[in-house]
Protein backbone atom coordinates (compact mmCIF):
# COMPACT_ATOMS: atom_id res chain seq x y z
CA UNK A 1 0.00 0.00 0.00
CA UNK A 2 3.08 2.33 1.22
CA UNK A 3 4.22 1.55 -2.79
CA UNK A 4 0.80 2.91 -3.87
CA UNK A 5 0.93 6.20 -2.54
CA UNK A 6 2.12 9.30 -4.98
CA UNK A 7 3.71 11.61 -2.98
CA UNK A 8 5.34 14.91 -4.65
CA UNK A 9 8.97 16.21 -3.53
CA UNK A 10 8.28 19.24 -3.81
CA UNK A 11 5.51 20.32 -1.21
CA UNK A 12 5.64 19.54 2.38
CA UNK A 13 3.89 16.49 4.01
CA UNK A 14 1.58 15.92 7.29
CA UNK A 15 2.10 11.73 8.30
CA UNK A 16 -1.04 11.62 10.68
CA UNK A 17 -2.48 8.72 12.94
CA UNK A 18 -6.00 7.85 13.21
CA UNK A 19 -6.94 6.45 16.71
CA UNK A 20 -7.16 9.51 19.37
CA UNK A 21 -5.90 11.76 16.84
CA UNK A 22 -8.35 12.53 14.30
CA UNK A 23 -10.81 9.62 15.24
CA UNK A 24 -12.32 8.94 18.91
CA UNK A 25 -11.23 5.92 19.40
CA UNK A 26 -11.55 5.34 23.36
CA UNK A 27 -15.11 5.89 22.90
CA UNK A 28 -16.02 4.34 20.14
CA UNK A 29 -14.15 1.00 22.32
CA UNK A 30 -16.08 1.97 25.34
CA UNK A 31 -18.93 1.70 23.85
CA UNK A 32 -18.68 -1.85 21.89
CA UNK A 33 -16.91 -3.42 25.52
CA UNK A 34 -20.56 -2.08 27.09
CA UNK A 35 -22.57 -4.19 24.56
CA UNK A 36 -19.94 -7.05 25.81
CA UNK A 37 -20.82 -6.47 29.33
CA UNK A 38 -17.09 -5.22 29.75
CA UNK A 39 -15.53 -1.93 31.01
CA UNK A 40 -12.53 0.05 30.49
CA UNK A 41 -11.10 1.53 33.82
CA UNK A 42 -8.78 4.42 32.51
CA UNK A 43 -6.26 3.96 35.37
CA UNK A 44 -3.32 3.41 32.63
CA UNK A 45 -2.34 4.06 29.75
CA UNK A 46 -2.79 1.00 28.25
CA UNK A 47 -6.06 -1.82 27.19
CA UNK A 48 -4.76 -4.80 27.94
CA UNK A 49 -5.08 -5.13 32.07
CA UNK A 50 -7.66 -2.30 32.19
CA UNK A 51 -10.88 -4.26 30.23
CA UNK A 52 -12.56 -5.89 32.89
CA UNK A 53 -15.87 -7.87 33.58
CA UNK A 54 -18.66 -5.16 34.31
CA UNK A 55 -20.17 -8.24 37.02
CA UNK A 56 -17.02 -8.82 38.48
CA UNK A 57 -14.61 -5.81 38.29
CA UNK A 58 -12.02 -8.80 37.45
CA UNK A 59 -9.82 -8.17 34.37
CA UNK A 60 -10.43 -9.78 31.14
CA UNK A 61 -7.52 -11.89 30.18
CA UNK A 62 -5.13 -10.62 28.13
CA UNK A 63 -5.59 -13.22 25.07
CA UNK A 64 -9.74 -12.49 25.33
CA UNK A 65 -9.03 -9.17 25.26
CA UNK A 66 -7.13 -9.49 21.83
CA UNK A 67 -10.08 -11.10 20.53
CA UNK A 68 -12.38 -8.44 21.57
CA UNK A 69 -10.17 -5.83 19.83
CA UNK A 70 -10.21 -7.69 16.81
CA UNK A 71 -13.78 -7.97 16.74
CA UNK A 72 -13.90 -4.24 17.46
CA UNK A 73 -12.06 -3.18 14.55
CA UNK A 74 -13.68 -5.41 12.40
CA UNK A 75 -17.19 -3.98 13.30
CA UNK A 76 -17.24 -0.47 14.42
CA UNK A 77 -13.48 1.09 12.45
CA UNK A 78 -16.15 2.28 10.30
CA UNK A 79 -18.57 3.89 12.87
CA UNK A 80 -15.94 6.26 15.00
CA UNK A 81 -16.40 9.64 15.82
CA UNK A 82 -14.58 12.09 14.66
CA UNK A 83 -11.92 13.96 16.93
CA UNK A 84 -13.38 17.61 17.04
CA UNK A 85 -11.81 19.98 14.41
CA UNK A 86 -9.38 17.63 12.55
CA UNK A 87 -11.16 17.63 9.57
CA UNK A 88 -11.37 21.33 9.64
CA UNK A 89 -7.56 21.79 10.50
CA UNK A 90 -6.60 19.26 7.50
CA UNK A 91 -8.38 20.78 5.28
CA UNK A 92 -6.86 23.94 5.84
CA UNK A 93 -2.76 22.12 5.85
CA UNK A 94 -4.23 20.53 2.77
CA UNK A 95 -4.36 23.53 0.89
CA UNK A 96 0.00 24.08 1.09
CA UNK A 97 0.52 20.32 2.07
CA UNK A 98 -0.28 16.78 1.27
CA UNK A 99 -1.79 14.26 3.65
CA UNK A 100 -1.28 10.82 4.49
CA UNK A 101 -2.86 8.79 7.15
CA UNK A 102 -1.05 6.39 9.03
CA UNK A 103 -3.24 4.37 11.00
CA UNK A 104 -1.82 0.94 12.62
CA UNK A 105 -4.65 -1.44 12.31
CA UNK A 106 -5.80 -5.01 10.71
CA UNK A 107 -5.47 -4.51 6.45
CA UNK A 108 -9.08 -5.98 6.72
CA UNK A 109 -9.93 -2.91 8.44
CA UNK A 110 -7.91 -0.26 6.14
CA UNK A 111 -10.85 0.24 3.63
CA UNK A 112 -13.46 0.62 6.63
CA UNK A 113 -10.98 3.22 8.06
CA UNK A 114 -10.79 4.89 4.43
CA UNK A 115 -14.53 5.32 4.24
CA UNK A 116 -15.63 6.31 8.27
CA UNK A 117 -12.21 9.27 7.51
CA UNK A 118 -14.04 9.96 3.89
CA UNK A 119 -17.63 10.49 5.75
CA UNK A 120 -15.99 12.88 8.13
CA UNK A 121 -14.41 15.03 5.39
CA UNK A 122 -10.65 13.37 5.44
CA UNK A 123 -10.30 11.69 2.00
CA UNK A 124 -6.94 11.09 2.33
CA UNK A 125 -4.57 8.12 1.67
CA UNK A 126 -4.66 5.25 4.49
CA UNK A 127 -1.64 3.10 5.24
CA UNK A 128 -2.41 0.08 7.35
CA UNK A 129 0.57 -0.38 9.44
CA UNK A 130 1.69 -3.01 12.42
CA UNK A 131 4.62 -2.05 14.65
CA UNK A 132 6.62 0.84 14.77
CA UNK A 133 6.44 3.44 12.29
CA UNK A 134 9.92 4.75 11.83
CA UNK A 135 10.80 2.67 8.85
CA UNK A 136 7.13 3.78 7.05
CA UNK A 137 8.02 7.33 7.74
CA UNK A 138 11.88 7.02 6.37
CA UNK A 139 10.31 5.19 3.36
CA UNK A 140 7.58 7.98 3.01
CA UNK A 141 9.63 10.45 2.97
CA UNK A 142 12.50 9.55 0.97
CA UNK A 143 13.45 12.31 -1.77
CA UNK A 144 10.93 14.81 -0.03
CA UNK A 145 12.69 18.16 -0.05
CA UNK A 146 9.99 20.15 1.97
CA UNK A 147 9.67 19.69 5.68
CA UNK A 148 7.60 16.49 6.91
CA UNK A 149 5.20 16.71 10.23
CA UNK A 150 4.53 12.97 11.95
CA UNK A 151 1.07 13.31 14.28
CA UNK A 152 0.81 10.48 16.82
CA UNK A 153 -0.49 9.77 20.22
CA UNK A 154 2.08 7.09 21.26
CA UNK A 155 5.16 7.74 22.37
CA UNK A 156 6.82 4.30 21.14
CA UNK A 157 6.20 5.66 17.46
CA UNK A 158 7.19 9.22 18.21
CA UNK A 159 10.44 7.60 19.17
CA UNK A 160 11.09 5.41 16.32
CA UNK A 161 10.33 8.59 13.63
CA UNK A 162 13.41 10.25 15.69
CA UNK A 163 15.37 7.39 15.19
CA UNK A 164 14.71 6.41 12.13
CA UNK A 165 14.03 10.00 10.34
CA UNK A 166 15.38 12.10 12.48
CA UNK A 167 14.31 15.51 10.36
CA UNK A 168 10.92 15.00 10.67
CA UNK A 169 8.37 17.08 13.01
CA UNK A 170 7.25 15.42 15.41
CA UNK A 171 4.41 16.43 17.77
CA UNK A 172 2.76 14.50 20.70
CA UNK A 173 -1.13 14.57 20.26
CA UNK A 174 -3.82 12.57 22.55
CA UNK A 175 -7.38 13.55 21.98
CA UNK A 176 -9.39 12.23 25.04
CA UNK A 177 -8.79 14.15 27.95
CA UNK A 178 -8.95 11.19 29.84
CA UNK A 179 -6.07 9.79 28.36
CA UNK A 180 -3.90 13.08 27.62
CA UNK A 181 -3.87 13.43 31.89
CA UNK A 182 -2.32 9.75 32.14
CA UNK A 183 0.28 10.43 29.44
CA UNK A 184 3.36 13.01 29.37
CA UNK A 185 5.34 14.57 26.81
CA UNK A 186 6.67 12.04 24.83
CA UNK A 187 10.58 12.46 25.26
CA UNK A 188 11.29 12.26 21.14
CA UNK A 189 8.36 15.07 20.63
CA UNK A 190 8.84 18.63 19.88
CA UNK A 191 6.06 19.63 20.90
CA UNK A 192 2.70 18.27 22.56
CA UNK A 193 -0.50 19.61 21.73
CA UNK A 194 -3.77 18.21 22.61
CA UNK A 195 -6.59 20.58 20.38
CA UNK A 196 -6.72 20.47 16.51
CA UNK A 197 -7.35 24.54 16.58
CA UNK A 198 -3.35 24.73 18.54
CA UNK A 199 -1.93 22.11 16.41
CA UNK A 200 -2.93 23.02 13.04
CA UNK A 201 -0.98 26.31 14.15
CA UNK A 202 1.67 24.54 15.46
CA UNK A 203 2.21 22.49 12.10
CA UNK A 204 1.39 25.48 9.21
CA UNK A 205 4.63 27.41 11.19
CA UNK A 206 6.63 24.11 10.48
Amino acid sequence: MVEAIRIDPTRPLVVCDADEVLLRFIVGLESFLERHDCFLDLTSFRIHGNVKHRATGASVADEAVSELLAAFFAAETRHLDPVSGAAAALARLGERAQIVVLSNLPETARAARVENLAGHGMAYPVIAGKGPKGQIVKGLIDGIRGPVVFIDDLPPHIASVAGEAPRVHRLHFVADPRLARLLPKAADAHARIDTWPEAAAWIASR
